[in-house]
């Protein structure tokens, strides 16, 4: 209980700070469990730093501002303000959370055309995101205290890393291919750049 009080006050007192550094510490740890699930033992530690960048340097910054800007926006937690925001994160802030990672990504990865991943996977990464995003705003906007919205979001981020840290590997963006990957099985990716 006593940890719990320091970090609440910790957050307060720098909430930009301790919600970006929370946040790309579990992108960094989603990195690490689907590398995990994928491969067995045997990190590509550098792959965990690309994605812990990409998390500190744009995901985390921006979840910060884009969450506070909403709130300024459309304040309150009444069911249409929150309707609201939900709805304007889906249509705005998603888009650019995917088209950062992926592109971030194939840069740090030094890929000749940054934008191929973006072409290949976006729409499915985007509708897989439709699954899962509007029911965590939902609970974020109307349960959690704004100091706290972007740590929230980078907790429940923990899990679509691991799914979009997947999809940039391996997968195709699918919600099919994340199940794949969760029931030990092989991507029809994974398949295909093996040559099988």
């Amino acid at each position: 209980m006593m940890a719990l009080g320091r970090l609440s006050r910790a957050v307060r007192r720098s909430p930009w700070l301790c919600n970006v550094a929370l946040y790309g510490g579990l992108f960094a740890a989603g990195d690490a469990v689907q590398q995990q699930l994928r491969r067995g033992p045997g990190a590509d530690w550098a792959q965990t730093r690309h994605v812990a960048l990409v998390a500190l340097a744009f995901h985390g910054n921006f979840n910060y501002v884009w969450l506070r800007a909403l709130e300024r926006l459309l304040p309150g937690r009444a069911p249409a303000a929150v309707l609201a925001k939900v709805l304007c994160d889906q249509l705005m802030g998603a888009p650019v959370a995917v088209l950062a990672f992926y592109t971030g990504m194939s840069l740090l990865q030094g890929k000749e055309d940054i934008f191929a991943d973006c072409r290949q996977k976006f729409w499915n990464t985007y509708k897989t995101g439709l699954m899962y995003w509007p029911f965590v705003q939902l609970s974020n906007f109307s349960l959690v205290p704004v100091h706290w919205r972007t740590a929230y979001t980078g907790l429940c981020g923990f899990i679509w890393a691991t799914f979009l840290c997947f999809s940039q590997q391996s997968g195709d963006g699918t919600a099919r291919s994340a199940f794949m990957l969760f029931r030990g099985e092989k991507a029809e990716t994974d398949k295909a750049s093996s040559g099988k």
